[in-house]
Protein backbone atom coordinates (compact mmCIF):
# COMPACT_ATOMS: atom_id res chain seq x y z
CA UNK A 1 0.00 0.00 0.00
CA UNK A 2 1.25 3.33 -0.27
CA UNK A 3 1.16 6.42 1.99
CA UNK A 4 -2.27 6.69 3.02
CA UNK A 5 -2.25 10.77 2.75
CA UNK A 6 -1.80 10.76 -0.73
CA UNK A 7 -4.94 8.63 -1.42
CA UNK A 8 -7.47 10.89 -3.92
CA UNK A 9 -10.58 9.62 -3.06
CA UNK A 10 -11.88 10.71 -6.65
CA UNK A 11 -9.80 8.58 -8.54
CA UNK A 12 -8.91 5.25 -5.77
CA UNK A 13 -11.12 2.90 -6.11
CA UNK A 14 -10.84 1.24 -2.63
CA UNK A 15 -13.65 3.30 -1.31
CA UNK A 16 -16.52 1.72 -3.55
CA UNK A 17 -17.49 -1.12 -1.58
CA UNK A 18 -18.30 1.08 1.73
CA UNK A 19 -20.06 3.80 -0.46
CA UNK A 20 -22.35 0.66 -1.77
CA UNK A 21 -22.44 -1.08 1.88
CA UNK A 22 -23.94 2.27 3.03
CA UNK A 23 -26.38 2.49 0.24
CA UNK A 24 -27.89 -0.67 0.90
CA UNK A 25 -27.95 0.16 4.32
CA UNK A 26 -30.06 2.59 3.87
CA UNK A 27 -32.64 -0.06 2.59
CA UNK A 28 -33.43 -2.50 5.20
CA UNK A 29 -34.74 -4.74 2.75
CA UNK A 30 -31.68 -5.09 0.93
CA UNK A 31 -29.92 -5.85 3.88
CA UNK A 32 -28.35 -9.21 2.10
CA UNK A 33 -26.41 -7.52 -0.07
CA UNK A 34 -24.64 -5.14 2.64
CA UNK A 35 -23.64 -8.62 3.95
CA UNK A 36 -22.13 -10.14 0.86
CA UNK A 37 -20.54 -7.30 -0.53
CA UNK A 38 -17.50 -7.38 2.21
CA UNK A 39 -16.51 -11.17 1.96
CA UNK A 40 -17.31 -10.57 -2.51
CA UNK A 41 -14.95 -7.41 -2.87
CA UNK A 42 -13.07 -6.80 -0.19
CA UNK A 43 -10.02 -9.55 -1.02
CA UNK A 44 -10.37 -8.72 -4.07
CA UNK A 45 -9.99 -5.24 -4.01
CA UNK A 46 -6.77 -5.72 -1.76
CA UNK A 47 -8.55 -4.16 0.75
CA UNK A 48 -7.65 -6.38 3.43
CA UNK A 49 -3.72 -6.92 3.89
CA UNK A 50 -3.08 -9.77 1.53
CA UNK A 51 -5.71 -10.11 -0.09
CA UNK A 52 -6.94 -13.09 2.42
CA UNK A 53 -10.60 -13.62 2.24
CA UNK A 54 -10.16 -16.06 5.19
CA UNK A 55 -9.36 -13.00 7.34
CA UNK A 56 -12.58 -11.37 5.61
CA UNK A 57 -14.62 -13.97 6.48
CA UNK A 58 -13.11 -14.07 10.42
CA UNK A 59 -14.47 -10.78 11.31
CA UNK A 60 -18.33 -12.45 10.39
CA UNK A 61 -17.71 -14.95 13.65
CA UNK A 62 -15.19 -12.49 15.68
CA UNK A 63 -15.19 -13.19 19.75
CA UNK A 64 -18.00 -10.16 20.48
CA UNK A 65 -20.18 -11.26 17.62
CA UNK A 66 -20.98 -14.58 19.40
CA UNK A 67 -21.10 -12.69 22.83
CA UNK A 68 -23.90 -10.96 21.47
CA UNK A 69 -25.28 -14.15 19.70
CA UNK A 70 -25.45 -15.67 22.92
CA UNK A 71 -26.87 -12.58 24.83
CA UNK A 72 -29.81 -12.70 21.81
CA UNK A 73 -30.42 -16.45 22.66
CA UNK A 74 -30.42 -16.44 26.63
CA UNK A 75 -32.70 -13.21 26.15
CA UNK A 76 -34.97 -14.79 23.98
CA UNK A 77 -35.51 -17.70 26.45
CA UNK A 78 -36.33 -14.93 28.87
CA UNK A 79 -39.43 -14.33 26.55
CA UNK A 80 -39.77 -17.93 25.56
CA UNK A 81 -40.77 -18.73 29.20
CA UNK A 82 -42.83 -14.97 29.74
CA UNK A 83 -40.52 -14.11 32.89
CA UNK A 84 -40.27 -10.79 31.29
CA UNK A 85 -43.82 -9.95 31.30
CA UNK A 86 -44.14 -11.69 34.85
CA UNK A 87 -41.16 -9.34 35.83
CA UNK A 88 -42.89 -6.12 34.36
CA UNK A 89 -46.68 -6.64 35.88
CA UNK A 90 -44.93 -7.26 39.45
CA UNK A 91 -43.13 -4.28 38.86
CA UNK A 92 -45.89 -2.10 38.01
CA UNK A 93 -48.15 -3.77 40.92
CA UNK A 94 -45.36 -2.82 43.69
CA UNK A 95 -44.91 0.96 42.01
CA UNK A 96 -48.35 1.88 41.94
CA UNK A 97 -51.70 2.33 39.61
CA UNK A 98 -52.53 6.27 39.52
CA UNK A 99 -51.55 7.44 36.37
CA UNK A 100 -48.57 9.43 37.56
CA UNK A 101 -47.15 6.13 39.47
CA UNK A 102 -47.91 3.52 36.44
CA UNK A 103 -45.44 6.21 33.78
CA UNK A 104 -42.93 5.99 36.61
CA UNK A 105 -43.51 1.65 36.48
CA UNK A 106 -43.61 2.04 33.06
CA UNK A 107 -40.12 3.41 32.34
CA UNK A 108 -38.64 1.53 34.77
CA UNK A 109 -39.58 -1.64 33.78
CA UNK A 110 -38.62 -1.10 30.47
CA UNK A 111 -35.24 1.15 31.27
CA UNK A 112 -34.36 -2.33 33.32
CA UNK A 113 -35.38 -5.06 30.53
CA UNK A 114 -34.05 -3.42 27.62
CA UNK A 115 -30.59 -3.60 29.43
CA UNK A 116 -30.56 -7.44 29.30
CA UNK A 117 -33.04 -7.78 25.93
CA UNK A 118 -33.60 -6.47 23.07
CA UNK A 119 -35.14 -3.07 22.63
CA UNK A 120 -37.33 -4.34 20.20
CA UNK A 121 -38.45 -7.10 21.98
CA UNK A 122 -38.93 -4.96 25.37
CA UNK A 123 -41.00 -2.22 23.38
CA UNK A 124 -43.09 -4.90 21.66
CA UNK A 125 -43.98 -6.34 25.10
CA UNK A 126 -44.66 -3.06 26.55
CA UNK A 127 -47.09 -1.89 23.97
CA UNK A 128 -50.16 -4.43 24.98
CA UNK A 129 -49.46 -3.97 28.50
CA UNK A 130 -49.66 -0.11 28.40
CA UNK A 131 -52.72 -0.23 26.32
CA UNK A 132 -54.58 -2.18 28.54
CA UNK A 133 -53.87 0.18 31.05
CA UNK A 134 -54.65 2.93 29.39
CA UNK A 135 -58.25 1.57 28.05
CA UNK A 136 -58.80 0.86 32.17
CA UNK A 137 -58.08 4.71 32.76
CA UNK A 138 -60.20 5.75 29.98
CA UNK A 139 -62.93 3.59 31.14
CA UNK A 140 -62.92 5.30 34.71
CA UNK A 141 -63.30 8.54 32.89
CA UNK A 142 -59.68 9.08 33.87
CA UNK A 143 -57.99 10.40 30.74
CA UNK A 144 -58.95 11.07 27.07
CA UNK A 145 -56.71 8.26 25.33
CA UNK A 146 -57.51 9.57 21.68
CA UNK A 147 -57.56 12.94 20.19
CA UNK A 148 -60.45 14.61 19.32
CA UNK A 149 -61.46 14.24 15.45
CA UNK A 150 -61.77 18.11 14.70
CA UNK A 151 -58.03 18.41 15.62
CA UNK A 152 -56.16 15.33 14.24
CA UNK A 153 -58.66 13.51 11.78
CA UNK A 154 -58.55 9.55 11.70
CA UNK A 155 -56.76 8.03 8.93
CA UNK A 156 -58.12 4.67 7.76
CA UNK A 157 -60.15 4.22 10.91
CA UNK A 158 -57.16 4.86 13.06
CA UNK A 159 -57.70 7.72 15.76
CA UNK A 160 -54.16 9.73 16.30
CA UNK A 161 -53.72 9.12 20.45
CA UNK A 162 -53.86 11.84 23.16
CA UNK A 163 -50.68 13.54 24.30
CA UNK A 164 -51.21 11.17 27.44
CA UNK A 165 -51.50 7.90 25.99
CA UNK A 166 -48.58 9.54 23.76
CA UNK A 167 -46.56 9.67 27.12
CA UNK A 168 -46.72 5.97 28.02
CA UNK A 169 -45.90 4.80 24.14
CA UNK A 170 -43.45 7.00 23.02
CA UNK A 171 -41.69 6.43 27.03
CA UNK A 172 -41.65 3.31 26.62
CA UNK A 173 -39.82 3.08 23.54
CA UNK A 174 -37.26 5.93 24.69
CA UNK A 175 -36.63 4.13 28.14
CA UNK A 176 -36.03 0.51 25.89
CA UNK A 177 -33.59 3.29 23.97
CA UNK A 178 -31.92 4.11 27.26
CA UNK A 179 -31.97 0.68 28.50
CA UNK A 180 -30.24 -0.62 25.77
CA UNK A 181 -26.94 1.67 26.60
CA UNK A 182 -26.82 0.08 30.23
CA UNK A 183 -25.01 -3.22 29.20
CA UNK A 184 -22.56 -4.58 26.80
CA UNK A 185 -24.95 -6.99 24.92
CA UNK A 186 -28.06 -4.08 25.55
CA UNK A 187 -27.84 -3.02 21.66
CA UNK A 188 -26.17 -3.84 18.86
CA UNK A 189 -23.93 -0.71 18.73
CA UNK A 190 -22.78 -1.58 22.06
CA UNK A 191 -20.82 -4.37 20.46
CA UNK A 192 -19.70 -2.58 17.19
CA UNK A 193 -18.07 0.26 18.51
CA UNK A 194 -16.20 -2.30 21.24
CA UNK A 195 -15.21 -4.26 18.84
CA UNK A 196 -13.85 -1.84 16.28
CA UNK A 197 -12.06 -0.31 18.99
CA UNK A 198 -10.57 -3.56 20.06
CA UNK A 199 -9.95 -4.73 16.49
CA UNK A 200 -7.66 -1.08 16.25
CA UNK A 201 -6.23 -1.42 19.56
CA UNK A 202 -5.57 -4.86 20.29
CA UNK A 203 -2.66 -4.74 22.57
CA UNK A 204 -4.76 -1.42 24.14
CA UNK A 205 -4.85 -2.04 28.20
CA UNK A 206 -8.14 0.18 28.55
CA UNK A 207 -10.31 -2.72 27.25
CA UNK A 208 -14.16 -2.12 26.87
CA UNK A 209 -15.07 -5.00 29.15
CA UNK A 210 -18.49 -6.19 30.79
CA UNK A 211 -18.18 -4.80 34.83
CA UNK A 212 -16.22 -1.59 33.37
CA UNK A 213 -19.23 -0.61 30.61
CA UNK A 214 -21.51 -0.90 33.18
CA UNK A 215 -19.95 0.88 35.92
CA UNK A 216 -19.65 3.37 33.18
CA UNK A 217 -22.95 3.57 32.42
CA UNK A 218 -25.74 3.24 34.83
CA UNK A 219 -25.38 6.37 36.70
CA UNK A 220 -26.08 7.53 33.23
CA UNK A 221 -29.12 5.83 32.47
CA UNK A 222 -30.76 6.05 35.85
CA UNK A 223 -29.93 9.97 35.65
CA UNK A 224 -31.73 9.49 32.03
CA UNK A 225 -34.64 7.87 32.78
CA UNK A 226 -35.64 9.76 35.82
CA UNK A 227 -35.12 12.83 34.00
CA UNK A 228 -37.20 11.10 30.62
CA UNK A 229 -39.85 10.43 33.35
CA UNK A 230 -39.66 14.53 34.32
CA UNK A 231 -39.79 15.54 30.89
CA UNK A 232 -42.81 13.76 30.03
CA UNK A 233 -44.78 14.30 32.91
CA UNK A 234 -44.19 18.12 32.11
CA UNK A 235 -44.61 17.96 28.62
CA UNK A 236 -47.30 15.13 28.26
CA UNK A 237 -48.97 14.45 31.33
CA UNK A 238 -49.36 18.32 33.15
CA UNK A 239 -47.34 18.28 36.01
CA UNK A 240 -46.98 21.94 37.70
CA UNK A 241 -50.15 22.68 34.97
CA UNK A 242 -52.90 21.82 37.61
CA UNK A 243 -55.32 24.11 35.67
CA UNK A 244 -54.45 22.95 32.83
CA UNK A 245 -57.32 19.64 31.12
CA UNK A 246 -54.30 16.98 31.26
CA UNK A 247 -53.67 18.12 34.55
CA UNK A 248 -56.69 17.97 36.48
CA UNK A 249 -56.92 14.52 34.96
CA UNK A 250 -54.00 12.71 35.82
CA UNK A 251 -54.28 14.84 39.23
CA UNK A 252 -57.76 12.92 39.85
CA UNK A 253 -56.34 9.49 38.39
CA UNK A 254 -55.29 8.57 42.08
CA UNK A 255 -59.09 7.79 42.53
CA UNK A 256 -59.49 4.57 39.96
CA UNK A 257 -56.41 2.96 41.51
CA UNK A 258 -57.79 0.28 42.37
CA UNK A 259 -59.37 -0.64 39.35
CA UNK A 260 -56.54 -0.42 37.30
CA UNK A 261 -54.43 -2.64 39.93
CA UNK A 262 -57.38 -5.29 39.86
CA UNK A 263 -56.70 -5.24 35.86
CA UNK A 264 -53.38 -5.16 36.18
CA UNK A 265 -53.20 -8.29 39.05
CA UNK A 266 -55.76 -10.24 36.61
CA UNK A 267 -53.27 -10.33 34.19
CA UNK A 268 -50.57 -11.57 36.62
CA UNK A 269 -52.56 -14.10 38.10
CA UNK A 270 -53.16 -15.31 34.33
CA UNK A 271 -49.72 -16.34 34.17
CA UNK A 272 -50.04 -18.50 37.42
CA UNK A 273 -46.80 -18.97 39.94
CA UNK A 274 -43.13 -19.04 39.03
CA UNK A 275 -42.65 -22.49 36.98
CA UNK A 276 -39.21 -24.61 37.52
CA UNK A 277 -38.83 -23.55 34.34
CA UNK A 278 -38.86 -20.03 35.03
CA UNK A 279 -36.81 -19.92 37.84
CA UNK A 280 -34.16 -21.93 35.59
CA UNK A 281 -33.72 -19.41 33.30
CA UNK A 282 -33.59 -16.64 35.80
CA UNK A 283 -30.65 -18.76 37.40
CA UNK A 284 -28.58 -19.25 34.17
CA UNK A 285 -29.31 -15.74 33.65
CA UNK A 286 -27.52 -14.69 36.94
CA UNK A 287 -24.98 -16.97 35.90
CA UNK A 288 -24.16 -15.34 32.84
CA UNK A 289 -24.04 -11.87 34.75
CA UNK A 290 -21.32 -13.64 37.32
CA UNK A 291 -19.50 -14.98 34.96
CA UNK A 292 -19.13 -11.96 32.60
CA UNK A 293 -18.33 -9.81 35.67
CA UNK A 294 -16.00 -12.11 37.42
CA UNK A 295 -13.51 -13.07 34.36
CA UNK A 296 -11.18 -10.71 34.67
CA UNK A 297 -12.76 -8.15 36.28
CA UNK A 298 -9.76 -5.81 37.42
CA UNK A 299 -10.56 -5.07 40.88
CA UNK A 300 -9.73 -8.86 42.33
CA UNK A 301 -8.49 -11.61 40.58
CA UNK A 302 -11.45 -13.15 38.40
CA UNK A 303 -11.55 -16.51 37.01
CA UNK A 304 -10.12 -15.80 33.79
CA UNK A 305 -7.04 -14.77 35.34
CA UNK A 306 -6.56 -17.81 36.81
CA UNK A 307 -6.92 -19.78 33.36
CA UNK A 308 -4.52 -18.03 32.15
CA UNK A 309 -3.45 -20.75 29.52
CA UNK A 310 -4.90 -19.21 26.70
CA UNK A 311 -6.95 -16.29 26.74
CA UNK A 312 -10.44 -16.57 27.64
CA UNK A 313 -12.62 -13.62 26.67
CA UNK A 314 -16.19 -12.77 27.07
CA UNK A 315 -18.12 -15.27 24.40
CA UNK A 316 -17.88 -18.65 26.97
CA UNK A 317 -19.36 -16.77 29.48
CA UNK A 318 -22.44 -16.44 27.79
CA UNK A 319 -22.43 -19.95 25.51
CA UNK A 320 -22.05 -21.83 28.64
CA UNK A 321 -25.51 -20.92 29.77
CA UNK A 322 -26.76 -20.84 26.16
CA UNK A 323 -25.21 -24.71 26.50
CA UNK A 324 -27.23 -25.32 29.55
CA UNK A 325 -30.98 -24.24 28.07
CA UNK A 326 -30.73 -26.11 25.47
CA UNK A 327 -29.71 -29.34 26.93
CA UNK A 328 -31.78 -28.94 30.55
CA UNK A 329 -35.15 -30.13 30.80
CA UNK A 330 -37.61 -27.37 31.31
CA UNK A 331 -39.60 -29.11 33.79
CA UNK A 332 -38.24 -31.15 36.68
CA UNK A 333 -41.38 -34.18 35.85
CA UNK A 334 -39.11 -36.39 34.13
CA UNK A 335 -36.43 -37.03 36.98
CA UNK A 336 -39.41 -38.71 38.41
CA UNK A 337 -38.34 -41.47 35.25
CA UNK A 338 -35.14 -42.31 36.73
CA UNK A 339 -35.79 -44.61 39.63
CA UNK A 340 -38.89 -46.33 37.38
CA UNK A 341 -38.12 -49.22 35.25
CA UNK A 342 -41.35 -47.66 32.82
CA UNK A 343 -43.58 -46.39 31.17
CA UNK A 344 -41.03 -43.79 29.59
CA UNK A 345 -42.31 -40.72 27.71
CA UNK A 346 -43.03 -41.30 24.78
CA UNK A 347 -42.21 -37.63 22.83
CA UNK A 348 -39.26 -35.90 23.60
CA UNK A 349 -38.54 -33.37 26.65
CA UNK A 350 -38.99 -29.90 26.45
CA UNK A 351 -35.99 -27.87 27.05
CA UNK A 352 -35.52 -24.90 28.77
CA UNK A 353 -35.16 -23.25 25.27
CA UNK A 354 -36.56 -24.66 22.38
CA UNK A 355 -34.23 -24.38 18.91
CA UNK A 356 -37.01 -23.97 16.71
CA UNK A 357 -37.78 -21.22 18.69
CA UNK A 358 -34.30 -19.59 18.68
CA UNK A 359 -33.60 -20.16 15.26
CA UNK A 360 -37.21 -18.31 13.81
CA UNK A 361 -36.31 -15.65 16.29
CA UNK A 362 -33.13 -14.66 16.49
CA UNK A 363 -32.11 -12.20 14.26
CA UNK A 364 -29.54 -13.51 12.34
CA UNK A 365 -29.22 -10.46 10.03
CA UNK A 366 -28.15 -8.11 12.18
CA UNK A 367 -25.93 -10.86 13.11
CA UNK A 368 -24.28 -10.59 10.03
CA UNK A 369 -24.84 -7.24 9.89
CA UNK A 370 -22.62 -6.82 12.64
CA UNK A 371 -19.71 -9.15 10.96
CA UNK A 372 -19.64 -7.02 7.62
CA UNK A 373 -19.42 -3.68 9.40
CA UNK A 374 -16.38 -5.52 10.79
CA UNK A 375 -15.27 -6.33 7.73
CA UNK A 376 -15.49 -3.27 6.65
CA UNK A 377 -13.91 -1.07 9.71
CA UNK A 378 -10.95 -3.20 9.45
CA UNK A 379 -10.75 -2.39 5.02
CA UNK A 380 -11.05 1.17 6.62
CA UNK A 381 -8.25 0.96 8.62
CA UNK A 382 -6.02 -1.34 6.46
CA UNK A 383 -6.36 0.54 3.13
CA UNK A 384 -5.65 3.79 5.16
CA UNK A 385 -8.87 5.57 4.17
CA UNK A 386 -10.21 5.40 8.32
CA UNK A 387 -6.31 7.47 8.43
CA UNK A 388 -6.97 9.61 5.62
CA UNK A 389 -10.27 10.42 7.24
CA UNK A 390 -8.63 11.41 10.57
CA UNK A 391 -5.52 13.42 9.08
CA UNK A 392 -8.02 15.45 7.43
CA UNK A 393 -9.44 16.87 10.23
CA UNK A 394 -6.40 17.75 12.02
CA UNK A 395 -7.46 21.47 12.25
CA UNK A 396 -9.84 19.66 15.96
CA UNK A 397 -5.94 19.87 17.47
CA UNK A 398 -7.07 23.41 18.36
CA UNK A 399 -10.39 22.61 19.56
CA UNK A 400 -10.55 21.31 23.84
CA UNK A 401 -10.90 17.93 24.06
CA UNK A 402 -14.54 17.97 25.70
CA UNK A 403 -15.35 20.34 22.39
CA UNK A 404 -13.93 17.55 20.46
CA UNK A 405 -16.07 14.69 22.45
CA UNK A 406 -19.00 16.84 22.50
CA UNK A 407 -18.89 17.60 18.37
CA UNK A 408 -18.42 13.85 17.88
CA UNK A 409 -21.57 13.08 20.45
CA UNK A 410 -24.27 15.63 18.42
CA UNK A 411 -22.76 14.36 14.78
CA UNK A 412 -23.19 10.10 16.09
CA UNK A 413 -26.94 11.63 17.26
CA UNK A 414 -27.65 13.70 13.93
CA UNK A 415 -26.58 10.88 11.74
CA UNK A 416 -28.44 8.10 13.63
CA UNK A 417 -31.76 9.74 13.50
CA UNK A 418 -31.71 9.00 10.22
CA UNK A 419 -30.89 5.62 9.39
CA UNK A 420 -30.17 2.52 11.26
CA UNK A 421 -27.84 2.46 14.41
CA UNK A 422 -25.45 0.20 13.46
CA UNK A 423 -24.63 1.42 10.14
CA UNK A 424 -23.61 4.99 11.77
CA UNK A 425 -21.14 3.12 14.38
CA UNK A 426 -19.54 0.56 12.09
CA UNK A 427 -19.22 4.24 9.67
CA UNK A 428 -18.28 6.79 13.01
CA UNK A 429 -16.21 4.78 15.52
CA UNK A 430 -13.56 4.04 12.92
CA UNK A 431 -12.73 7.68 11.85
CA UNK A 432 -12.57 8.47 15.50
CA UNK A 433 -10.54 5.99 16.19
CA UNK A 434 -7.95 7.82 13.94
CA UNK A 435 -9.12 11.50 14.76
CA UNK A 436 -7.82 10.35 18.26
CA UNK A 437 -4.46 9.42 17.42
CA UNK A 438 -4.12 12.83 15.46
CA UNK A 439 -5.35 14.82 18.23
CA UNK A 440 -3.03 12.83 20.55
CA UNK A 441 -6.00 11.86 22.92
CA UNK A 442 -6.73 8.31 24.01
CA UNK A 443 -9.29 6.99 21.91
CA UNK A 444 -11.37 5.23 23.88
CA UNK A 445 -11.70 9.31 25.71
CA UNK A 446 -13.83 9.73 21.94
CA UNK A 447 -15.21 6.48 20.83
CA UNK A 448 -16.78 5.22 24.11
CA UNK A 449 -19.62 8.44 24.20
CA UNK A 450 -20.15 8.58 20.49
CA UNK A 451 -20.83 4.75 20.51
CA UNK A 452 -23.16 5.04 23.07
CA UNK A 453 -24.58 8.25 21.65
CA UNK A 454 -25.16 6.09 17.90
CA UNK A 455 -28.35 4.50 20.18
CA UNK A 456 -29.56 8.01 20.85
CA UNK A 457 -32.63 8.30 17.82
CA UNK A 458 -35.68 9.98 19.32
CA UNK A 459 -37.00 11.79 16.37
CA UNK A 460 -38.12 9.27 13.63
CA UNK A 461 -39.76 5.90 13.61
CA UNK A 462 -36.89 5.07 11.01
CA UNK A 463 -34.19 5.86 13.80
CA UNK A 464 -34.50 2.72 15.82
CA UNK A 465 -37.25 -0.18 16.49
CA UNK A 466 -38.65 0.74 18.96
CA UNK A 467 -39.52 4.30 17.64
CA UNK A 468 -41.28 2.15 14.60
CA UNK A 469 -43.16 0.10 16.91
CA UNK A 470 -45.03 2.36 19.00
CA UNK A 471 -45.52 4.39 15.96
CA UNK A 472 -47.15 1.72 14.26
CA UNK A 473 -48.98 -0.30 17.35
CA UNK A 474 -50.36 3.37 18.37
CA UNK A 475 -50.60 5.10 15.35
CA UNK A 476 -48.20 8.23 16.31
CA UNK A 477 -47.52 10.90 13.65
CA UNK A 478 -43.93 11.47 12.86
CA UNK A 479 -44.79 15.08 14.10
CA UNK A 480 -45.50 14.11 17.41
CA UNK A 481 -42.69 12.38 17.31
CA UNK A 482 -40.23 14.66 16.50
CA UNK A 483 -41.58 16.73 18.73
CA UNK A 484 -41.15 14.51 21.84
CA UNK A 485 -37.95 13.38 20.99
CA UNK A 486 -36.19 17.16 21.12
CA UNK A 487 -35.83 17.05 25.51
CA UNK A 488 -35.05 13.68 25.50
CA UNK A 489 -31.96 14.41 22.89
CA UNK A 490 -30.99 17.45 24.92
CA UNK A 491 -30.44 16.07 28.07
CA UNK A 492 -29.07 12.46 26.30
CA UNK A 493 -26.40 14.02 24.64
CA UNK A 494 -25.34 16.57 27.68
CA UNK A 495 -25.52 13.66 30.60
CA UNK A 496 -23.40 11.46 27.79
CA UNK A 497 -20.19 14.44 28.25
CA UNK A 498 -21.10 14.78 31.72
CA UNK A 499 -20.53 11.28 32.37
CA UNK A 500 -17.38 11.14 30.05
CA UNK A 501 -15.54 13.55 32.10
CA UNK A 502 -16.66 12.07 35.43
CA UNK A 503 -17.46 8.42 35.60
CA UNK A 504 -15.21 7.68 32.39
CA UNK A 505 -12.11 9.13 34.52
CA UNK A 506 -12.75 6.77 37.20
CA UNK A 507 -13.14 4.02 34.86
CA UNK A 508 -10.30 4.40 32.37
CA UNK A 509 -8.04 7.26 34.57
CA UNK A 510 -5.81 7.41 30.93
CA UNK A 511 -6.97 10.77 28.81
CA UNK A 512 -3.80 11.40 27.16
CA UNK A 513 -2.68 8.90 24.06
CA UNK A 514 -0.58 6.39 25.38
CA UNK A 515 3.14 6.03 23.72
CA UNK A 516 3.01 2.43 22.83
CA UNK A 517 -0.51 3.89 20.50
CA UNK A 518 0.64 6.45 18.55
Amino acid sequence: MGDASKIDPKEDEHPKPGFLCKQFWRNHWQGVMSIVIPIACLPIMLLIEGADSEKTCMQYFKDTLVMFLGGLIIALSVEYCNLHKRLALRTILIVGCSPRRLYLGVVMITTFISMWISNSATTAMMCPIIKAILEELQANNVIDIYMDESKEPAIDGKKSPSRAAMAFYIGAAYSATIGGCGTLIGTGTNMVFKGIYEGRFPTAEEKIDFPRFMIWSIPMVIVQAALLFFCFNVTHLGLFRPKSAIGQQVNAGAGVAPAVKAIVSAKYAELGPMSPHEWQVAFWFAVMIALLFCRSPGIFTGWGDLLNLVSIKTSPCVMLPVLALFTIPAFWTCFKHFKKKGPYPSESIKSLLSWDFAHKTVPWGLVFLLGGGFALSTAAQESGMSKMMGQALNFLVTWPRVGIQFGACVLAVFMTNFSANVPICNILIPVLNEVALVVKVHPIFLVFPAGIACSYAFHLPVGTPPNAIVSGYANIRIKYMAEAGILPTIFCIVTVVLNSNTMHRLVYPAVDLPEDMI
